[in-house]
């Protein structure tokens, strides 16, 4: 889903964005709106989430070579873009990066390291889970979900996020994700692949958040053994939903790695 910058914009100056889990690629589109007009930026739907098609299971590798099949075909064809990527889409930009490098000009993870993600497997379990047990047969608009969805999943910036999820169809309401698979493949979502020994050597940006555990000092080796080029920023005010929690510093920060690494 591109944003309305004009087709011509150069390779680099083009930022693909890859949301994180229970996302959808308009989870960007403020922050895409602020890097225009220098900047075009493509918004995707990654495999199992918002428009995008159900897979039989969830693959990092799979669901990289799949953003790498929709860049050569259109948005990259001209060179190497910039990529983003928030979370699970942090891990996805990270193998992006890995095994097909010649795509990728600068690549920047939000709030995500290329290891094990600790913790949250029980958070998200609950709230697939939550969402499952919602009878969709008795929702007859939006807000009679959110009221189902109040006892199980009390903080509201949470609940109302599930809730894009949400789809009116001429069948009544619908999930969009891929809930059944999404929630027997926790353990692999957490996880990340082997490298195989494959390094990305272009520039890095590693934004975490201060307010959230997803990016820990030990977690610094890997990621240089892995992107020897990585230079880290942390969000003070932001917890692990960087962009939304933060819009304006985090905009500022992408903006001044875009714009410096640009020039190299």
């Amino acid at each position: 889903m591109p944003s309305s910058s004009p087709s011509s914009t150069p390779s680099s100056n083009r930022v693909v964005f890859l949301h994180g889990l229970f996302g959808r690629g308009k989870n960007f589109t403020r922050v895409a709106k602020e890097l225009s007009p220098e900047y075009r930026s493509l918004l995707v739907d990654l495999p199992n989430h918002g428009e995008s098609d159900w897979t039989d299971v969830v693959d990092y590798r799979q669901m990289a070579d799949s953003v790498a099949e929709t860049l050569r075909g259109d948005f990259a064809a001209e060179g190497p873009v910039a990529v983003v990527g928030h979370s699970l889409g942090g891990k996805v930009a990270m193998v992006l990066a890995l095994r097909h490098p010649e795509l990728v000009s600068r690549l920047i993870v939000v709030d995500i390291a290329p290891t094990k993600s600790g913790g949250e497997e029980g958070e998200f379990a609950h709230l697939l889970d939550s969402l499952a047990a919602l009878d969709l047969s008795t929702v007859e608009r939006r807000s009679d979900a959110d009221e189902a969805l109040q006892e199980a999943i009390p903080w509201d910036t949470t609940r109302l996020f599930l809730l894009q999820n949400l789809r009116s169809t001429e069948d009544g309401y619908t999930w969009e994700p891929n809930l059944e698979l999404l929630r027997t493949s926790l353990a692999t979502i957490g996880g990340f692949p082997d490298a195989d020994g494959a390094t990305y050597e272009g520039p890095m940006l590693w934004i975490a958040g201060g307010r959230s555990d997803y990016v820990r000092e030990e977690y610094t080796p890997i990621m240089r053994e892995l992107f020897p080029s990585t230079y880290k920023v942390t969000i003070r005010e932001a917890g692990h939903w960087v962009h939304s929690q933060a819009p304006e510093t985090f905009v500022e920060v992408l903006r001044e790695f875009l714009e410096r690494t640009g020039q190299d």
